[in-house]
């Protein structure tokens, strides 16, 4: 994860770099030590028992975090659009999905590969995309376009008990943190930004930030 946000710096600074002075925004994100009590994900009777080896994903892990900047320049967006990064996807296995949390820019689309042995179900009833996407074995896989903004709840209606976010951003000016809290932002042109700081367990918040001509902006942030 921390070679990826580092070539995504770099190659971002270098597609804004002849266009206009740049700077990275990084930091440190942290969480509360004592994770939030669990709260059931049962929203629906699911239709399947566990199968052997079920994973339960880890709540308040930091890296389930999304930092993500509220607008940008269009010519920064697609300057960062140009920028190569692989497919986002939310992959079915040990009956869960993986990883917890995808974030995707609007307009973008996130692969639903299915890697156990049983059958899985992906549908979504929130807002922003409702879909389902049926059932479907071991080596299939199925994808959806996100066009608005916004979170989507992730769910299989085999097994209840698993579930997962999408969340859609703005642009492609976000980033995740790494498993000890460290972010760093894709460069950014000199100026004032919104930054929004989100994740599944704890309350989202907004923070206002200067990126300057030179040199990064250091943040150290808190939920």
């Amino acid at each position: 994860m921390k070679s990826f946000a580092c070539s995504l710096a770099l190659g971002s600074l270098l597609v804004l770099g002849a266009n206009a002075r740049a700077g990275v925004v990084r930091g440190t994100l942290r969480v509360p030590s004592v994770p939030p009590a669990a709260r059931s994900l049962d929203a629906y009777p699911g239709h399947a028992s566990a199968m052997p080896g079920h994973h339960v994903p880890a709540r308040g892990a930091v890296n389930d975090a999304v930092l993500y900047v509220e607008r940008v320049a269009p010519d920064v967006e697609t300057a960062l659009a140009a920028i190569p990064l692989p497919r986002p996807r939310l992959a079915q296995k040990d009956q869960c999905f993986m990883p917890r949390v995808v974030v995707t820019p609007v307009g973008s689309a996130v692969d639903f590969p299915n890697l156990d042995p049983i059958y899985h179900n992906v549908f979504s009833v929130s807002p922003t995309r409702r879909f389902d996407l049926g059932k479907y074995p071991r080596g299939h896989s199925k994808s959806v376009t996100f066009d608005r903004t916004g979170l989507v709840n992730v769910y299989c209606d085999i097994h209840s008990d698993m579930a997962a976010f999408v969340l859609v951003v703005p642009n492609h000016a976000f980033t995740q943190p790494t498993a000890d809290g460290a972010f760093a932002l894709p460069s950014l042109p000199a100026g004032h930004y919104t930054l929004h700081v989100w994740h599944p367990d704890f309350p989202a918040f907004v923070r206002e930030i200067d990126v300057r001509e030179t040199g990064d902006a250091a943040l150290d942030l808190s939920f």
